[in-house]
């Protein structure tokens, strides 16, 4: 069996880390397939979002510590962050959907999707510190963003078990349901299109989101003008893409249809 599966549902696929005897906790071989994964569905025309989970009703508790080969630490921490930056750099929607643990590498892979959909009994960790570690897979850089420099340290120096409600109320959780619920909310908010709320069922323009992703993230590091000019350089982009329909459909009071597919102007004629 792989350590991790992938179900395709339409355009949406579902990524499993499978390993429940271990709460889904990751190998160093599990690191590098979830990686290739991530990879094989970038480059998947058919795929247009993805919902990352765990199997088992847990989501993952990090790295495996008690499957150790002989490896350097070195190395294997940057094979764990090449895994990471698949991840957080993946241009299409991702969301992570959480029940059970999700802890260490766990969560910090959560947090560095594009949403977190978590049930109300899901439990969280910074845990390193009680391995002896200190925080990895992005957290250094993810925790401080979100919750700010004192709550970071907090959670990852006491790195104490947080419910769900409280990662909720520090905005480490974009949405609480019940256990019951939680997949298909994860597939509502995947599905979700700014241009249609009532019905959530068309998919959202694929090369706009991106570009939207990729800016939130980038913002804080960037001053005004130079945010501006992104925002500028991906309308630009939209214009040639998805855009044109979009307002073609708004207009004609029907749905566009999001291809993300580059449109050609037409060439000019010259004369001979």
């Amino acid at each position: 069996m792989s350590d991790v599966l992938v179900a395709q549902d339409g355009s949406v696929a579902t990524v499993t880390l499978s390993r429940p005897e271990r709460k889904n906790a990751m190998t160093v071989d599990a690191w590098r397939s979830l990686r290739e994964t991530f990879g094989a569905l970038q480059h998947d025309d058919s795929v247009r979002a993805v919902i990352l989970t765990g199997a088992g009703g847990d989501f993952c508790t990090g790295a495996d510590m008690e499957r150790r080969d002989s490896t350097h630490p070195l190395d294997r921490m940057r094979e764990i962050n090449a895994t990471a930056l698949a991840v957080a750099e993946f241009s299409k929607p991702l969301v992570a959907q959480v029940e059970g643990y999700a802890v260490g590498a766990g969560w910090n892979m959560a947090l560095l999707c594009d949403v977190v959909v978590a049930s109300r009994t899901a439990k969280f960790s910074q845990i390193f510190a009680r391995r002896g570690l200190s925080v990895d897979f992005g957290g250094s850089w993810i925790l401080p963003r979100l919750v700010g420099l004192h709550q970071a340290k907090r959670l990852v120096m006491l790195a104490d078990i947080v419910s769900a409600e409280e990662a909720y109320g520090l905005g480490l959780v974009t949405e609480l349901v019940e256990p019951d619920a939680l997949a298909g909310r994860a597939a509502e908010h995947i599905r979700g299109c700014p241009y249609h709320i009532r019905s959530r069922r068309a998919a959202p323009p694929p090369v706009a989101v991106s570009m939207s992703a990729r800016m939130l993230e980038q913002g804080s590091s960037l001053t005004l003008r130079a945010a501006l000019e992104n925002e500028a350089r991906s309308q630009a982009v939209n214009h040639a893409t998805d855009a044109p329909d979009a307002m073609r459909a708004f207009v004609e009071k029907r749905e566009p249809s999001f291809t993300g597919g580059w449109r050609v102007p037409r060439p000019v004629d010259t004369p001979s």
